[in-house]
């Protein structure tokens, strides 16, 4: 065995050690039956937790082919670990270009998927534009972030979603915990690995209040950073400004942060205007899905030199000699400066992926439509998670129930 293989296997192991709930769900899945023999096209992330995902679908009696959904993110030992010495269909490599990245896409599609995961949206978007001789023989889909159930529900509402999807980033036990605990000490384990930089004492903002905005707000706060929060979305600057957090214009925030990131699931989140009165010394980082929260067009135009200073750092010395750096092309920093959320996060992510991927074909004939995750399901992730941790909760006596379905009856 070679040292890259080595390497991820090794890492594939501590993942599976450190998710005992799909482990557990894995389990029941295989009983259930549903998922036997169907053919499952994946695009997510390839590091070690998805390749727990992937191995567990396989071993409840799916067919997975499996590609990344962003060209930085694939783990290379985690990708070949699973190729040699599980003998899955995996492709994906670090670094890969646009065309390998959408061929790599299709690659995924060659074995007529009855289930689609996503992540960000790609595949299904591709499939809808050009693989439509697939859709007819797919049972649903499950997408996994903010950006994909944006673009989602955009073809829903332009009436060209043709198959169920389930929403799977707005989960309770997703969106409350992934994106923001996972997203939050992620981002910071991103920016920490690429800059060396300290963090406390500095100021620091977050370009976005949704759940991983929130996440990565608190994990600033929490190693000593000044915070500051821009958002467009009036109700949650008001949240931000709640939870003790300077807001403001990103225009005026940029003028004294020493690290911006984005987490918006819009483009140009950090624009041109920005551009022009960023700090001296900003590290920009991006933990949005796509690279183009930060504008890096207008980043190459403004600037009159750029030069590599370390891995995951690109400097930008403008027109009047500020210089600005860019972490990781503007991709994903807790992934491509990172190694991801932690195992205990995304052992309840993937978990609610295998229910729903279980879910779409169990329940054959969904409206084409982006589905919510039943309850009972986010209950069925957290009831197994509290079991792993050894935790036991209070359940209502009979009397209660009757008591709180009872209109009538006052205090």
């Amino acid at each position: 065995m070679n040292d890259l293989v080595e390497k991820g296997k090794k890492r594939l192991d501590w993942a599976r050690a450190h998710m005992p709930v799909i482990e557990r769900m894995k389990r029941k899945i295989s009983e259930n039956g549903y998922l036997k023999d169907k053919n499952i096209s994946m695009a997510l992330h390839v590091e070690a937790k998805t390749g727990i995902l992937a191995l567990c679908l396989e071993e409840a009696g799916a067919n997975v082919k499996m590609a990344s959904c962003n060209p930085l993110s694939t783990d290379d030992s985690v990708a070949e670990a699973l190729r040699q010495e599980y003998d899955m269909d995996v492709y994906a490599e670090r670094g890969q270009s646009d065309e390998e990245y959408y061929e790599n896409l299709n690659n995924t599609l060659r074995h007529d998927p009855d289930v689609v995961i996503d992540d960000g949206g790609d595949l299904i978007s591709l499939i809808h534009t050009e693989r439509e001789d697939l859709i007819d023989g797919i049972y649903g889909g499950a997408e996994e972030t903010t950006t994909g159930v944006v673009r989602l529900r955009a073809m829903e509402k332009d009436g060209t979603l043709r198959f169920p999807v389930m929403s799977v980033n707005d989960a309770l036990m997703k969106h409350l915990f992934d994106n923001r605990y996972g997203t939050g000490q992620s981002t910071m384990d991103g920016i920490m690995n690429a800059t060396n930089l300290q963090i406390s004492g500095k100021n620091f903002l977050v370009v976005g209040y949704g759940w991983c905005g929130r996440g990565i707000a608190m994990r600033a706060k929490g190693m000593g950073a000044s915070v500051m929060v821009s958002e467009v979305d009036p109700v949650k600057a008001v949240e931000a400004r709640m939870d003790g957090f300077e807001v403001l214009p990103t225009e005026e925030g940029v003028e004294k942060a020493d690290f911006v990131v984005t987490v918006t699931g819009c483009k140009d989140a950090v624009d041109e205007e920005a551009i022009k009165k960023a700090k001296d010394g900003c590290v920009l980082a991006n933990s949005g899905h796509f690279d183009n929260e930060i504008s890096k067009d207008k980043l190459n135009q403004l600037s009159k030199s750029k030069r590599k200073v370390r891995e995951e750092i690109m400097e930008f010395t403008m027109e009047d000699d500020r210089v600005l750096y860019l972490l990781s092309e503007g991709r994903l920093v807790n992934l491509a400066a990172g190694q991801g959320h932690p195992a205990e996060i995304m052992d309840m992510s993937f978990a609610l992926q295998m229910m729903s991927a279980e879910h779409v074909v169990k329940n054959e004939g969904l409206e084409p439509k982006v589905h919510s995750i039943p309850r009972e399901i986010d209950e069925k992730v957290a009831s197994l998670k509290l079991e792993s941790d050894g935790i036991e909760i209070d359940e209502l006596t009979e009397e209660q129930k009757r008591y709180i379905e009872n209109w009538k009856e006052g205090t």
